[in-house]
């Protein structure tokens, strides 16, 4: 079993050759919200595209930028982020979510932070972020990543079995990338 920090050795690899990505890493720093990440997709189909040898990579449906703060007087602060990041990058179709209140639509019990949100993920390989701050990669995920970079596609039982099925099938993700094995584990 390869170390957590080979897996970020090797996600650092594959973002710093991707131009597009740097620059969107870039805008968040940018913020200067400190407990603002990029997760799902941003990195989850990157790493599926290198294992799927697709070059160009997979164009971003969207950007999920997540952050944590339940001390947040401003209920809008996340409408106000995203609308900086627009203003920053136009051409990117931002998605930023305060994960502190996210429970609420959930119908969880309040998350204790970035990486206990995303346990609560439909499909653990989603659950993974980076932030760029002062020049370094940051990575946290809620489940690993090790089966992320083993091509599985694993439902988390903390979120409903049909709506993982659903977001399998919705997303088309094993039409995109074939050689990914389903997990109902």
């Amino acid at each position: 079993m390869e170390p957590e920090d080979g897996f970020e050795a090797r996600l650092a690899q594959l973002l710093l050759a991707d131009p597009t990505r740097m620059q969107i890493l870039k805008a968040v720093a940018a913020l200067s919200v400190g407990s603002a990440f990029i997760a799902a997709g941003f990195l989850r189909n990157l790493v599926w595209d290198a294992l799927h040898a697709i070059h160009p990579p997979t164009p971003l449906n969207d950007v999920d930028v997540i952050y944590f703060d339940n001390t947040d007087p401003c209920p809008h602060a996340a409408s106000d982020y995203q609308a900086q990041l627009a203003t920053q990058l136009p051409n990117v179709r931002w998605q930023v979510k305060n994960q502190a209140v996210m429970h609420k639509r959930n119908g969880d019990a309040p998350y204790e932070g970035i990486v206990d949100a995303m346990q609560h993920w439909p499909e653990k390989e989603t659950a993974v972020a980076v932030q760029l701050h002062q020049g370094s990669l940051t990575f946290v995920s809620g489940f690993g990543f090790e089966s992320l970079f083993n091509g599985r596609l694993s439902w988390n039982p903390a979120r409903d079995q049909r709506t993982f099925l659903h977001r399998v099938e919705q997303k088309q993700w094993l039409s995109r990338w074939p050689k990914l094995q389903i997990t109902m584990r």
